[in-house]
């Protein structure tokens, strides 16, 4: 790699990150390989493929040159060495888990997750004979008084889904370093731009590409950085075998949304800063979790040079009038949209408790402090004028 191109900002690896693919006719836009298999040249060479002496496409569940070039556009990013490209967020996830651990096993977890990766840790893994201890994060303390010598594992997300927690990932990058554990962090709230991981010691990040990295609600995909050879272990056992490979389009497609992954987490995050003062200010509000607020616990660790360059675009508040008025409010908004999911053009608000944490228990629920009254809002790229004044006439029909 060039010096030049080793001192490129995000901004620009977003776009030029990455080896370009070779193109015989010249296309800026590199062509989309929308085919199931690969013709080899002789049966030598496809013999030689399979075993692995000679570089070359296969089939497209074990390689295809447009994942490529997204799985080394997002490694570029993240600056990790590699990535692997997976058909969903959670099928990121499970194939990062599943590839280092085994029955016996020990993972260490924080206790505010989204939910589905919250099932899969409590109820599959327990399937398997793999135990998960369930720990607030945001006191290293509890990750060391929960350690084991079975240990394998430490899995976080940071902002937290869903009422943004900061966990401060330095110090347990040091422990997990120390005592040869995984450390893997889920990084779909902030993207690359606004947070490396990898620069706080974690050996693996996972996306939701579906959110921030796409952009435009049309993609569902994963996809997770690290090491050549960690990345070579997921991609050839656990996302081969479990078949959770991502198709060429959808691929394409965030590449494509990755060229203004810049800009649009520049409105976001611009737009979130005015919609969390106004929540912040209104009397049918008792809290506001966001972590560009002074009064947010983690807020130490947003600005230039610290963790989060800037607080995201994800606003969770609780509303004075709890399930009620949640209800209220979100079925008399007319702009903003009622659904799940995040980091979409639109705004998107919906209700944790019973939509996107359903599948926690109601005790797990209640540790991690999602109550009824809580609600989740995705800011989006509207201009900000007209997200809150659709705020404020949801508000006043209460």
């Amino acid at each position: 790699m060039s010096q030049l191109k080793q001192s490129w900002h995000p901004a620009t690896l977003s776009i030029h990150g990455g080896e370009p693919i070779a193109d015989p006719h010249g296309a800026l836009v590199a062509p989309l390989y929308q085919t199931s298999t690969f013709v080899f040249p002789s049966t030598q060479e496809g013999g030689a493929r399979f075993a692995g002496d000679q570089p070359g496409y296969i089939y497209t569940r074990l390689g295809n040159p447009t994942v490529h070039q997204l799985e080394q556009r997002v490694a570029a990013l993240e600056g990790m060495a590699a990535a692997a490209a997976s058909a969903t967020g959670m099928g990121a996830i499970a194939a990062t888990t599943m590839a280092f651990l085994k029955a016996g096993d020990h993972v260490i977890s924080s206790d505010c997750i989204y939910g589905c990766s919250f099932a899969l840790f409590n109820d599959l893994f327990a399937r398997y004979g793999i135990e998960v201890t369930f720990v607030d994060m945001t006191n290293v303390q509890n990750i060391k008084d929960a350690y084991r010598d079975t240990t394998r594992m430490v899995f976080l997300e940071t902002p937290a889904n869903p009422h943004l927690r900061i966990i401060d990932m330095a110090p347990i990058g040091d422990f997990c370093n120390q005592h040869d554990v995984k450390f893997i962090v889920d990084n779909t709230f902030m993207t690359p731009l606004l947070q490396r991981p990898g620069d706080f010691g974690a050996h693996l990040v996972v996306h939701s590409a579906t959110k921030y990295l796409n952009g435009h609600g049309d993609v569902v995909a994963g996809i997770v950085t690290g090491s050549e050879e960690d990345i070579h272990l997921i991609k050839y056992t656990t996302l081969k075998d479990m078949g959770a490979t991502i198709s060429p389009h959808d691929a394409w497609l965030i590449t494509r949304g990755l060229k203004t992954l810049a800009l649009r987490m520049e409105r976001h995050c611009e737009n979130a800063n005015k919609v969390a003062s106004f929540l912040n200010e209104h009397n049918a509000i008792d809290k506001v979790y966001f972590p560009g607020l002074t009064n947010h616990p983690g807020h130490e660790l947003v600005g230039a040079n610290k963790q989060m360059k800037a607080a995201g675009a994800i606003i969770a508040f609780e509303m004075k009038g709890g399930y009620q008025a949640a209800v209220t409010l979100l079925n008399s908004l007319e702009m903003i949209r009622l659904a799940v999911s995040l980091g979409d053009a639109e705004s998107l608000i919906q209700h944790p408790a019973s939509m996107t944490h359903s599948p926690l228990t109601p005790e797990a629920r209640a540790i991690a402090n999602i109550g009824e009254g809580l609600v989740r809002l995705s800011v989006g790229l509207e201009h900000s004028d007209d997200i809150l004044a659709d705020l404020a006439q949801g508000l006043n029909a209460l």
